[in-house]
């Protein structure tokens, strides 16, 4: 059985200026970083004990993973974060505009995957400047889009567990 399709004003797809505003945050700060500061964890800055700013560039997904490869993956991550994000658009426009917890969670999905392309179509590379650490041990560096997709993907897991009329 399928759920019949919401007018695109009654639909989630209302929902979309929130990826809107995710890519043009992400973009912006990205921006910031990469004209404002030098490159690597040498030039990074302080800002309190567990956390500093820095520019470094990501040739991989999440953890840098497959950043070693010599250079096909970034076609491949660009693929599935179209896929994904056009799925998510999908699933929205089945979902009422008054459903405040998924489609907010699927538009920073998408803001965030979106905001990471065009990372790696402009740039060839994912710009990253978010650094936590906890003594010697460092999370690996992210920004503003991996931490907006992170959010919506614990929003997404976290509505299994609600109750649902």
């Amino acid at each position: 059985m399928t759920k019949a399709l919401f007018s695109i004003k009654q639909s989630g797809v209302r929902w979309l200026w929130l990826a809107a505003l995710v890519f043009v945050a992400d973009i912006s700060i990205k921006l910031v970083v990469m004209n404002n500061m030098g490159y690597g964890w040498v030039n990074r800055i302080e800002i309190l004990p567990f956390f500093n700013l820095l520019y470094v560039h990501n040739l991989g997904a999440a953890f840098s993973f497959l950043s070693d490869q010599p250079g096909w993956q970034r076609w491949l991550f660009t693929g599935i974060a179209f896929v994904i994000s056009a799925m998510l658009i999908i699933w929205m426009r089945k979902l009422p505009a008054t459903e405040c917890w998924n489609n907010p969670a699927y538009s920073m999905i998408i803001g965030g995957a979106l905001g990471n392309v065009f990372d790696r179509l402009v740039h060839g590379f994912v710009v990253d400047y978010l650094d936590f650490f906890w003594g010697s041990y460092h999370w690996p560096a992210f920004n503003l889009a991996d931490a907006a997709i992170c959010i919506g993907a614990v929003m997404i897991v976290l509505d299994g567990f609600r109750s649902k009329k």
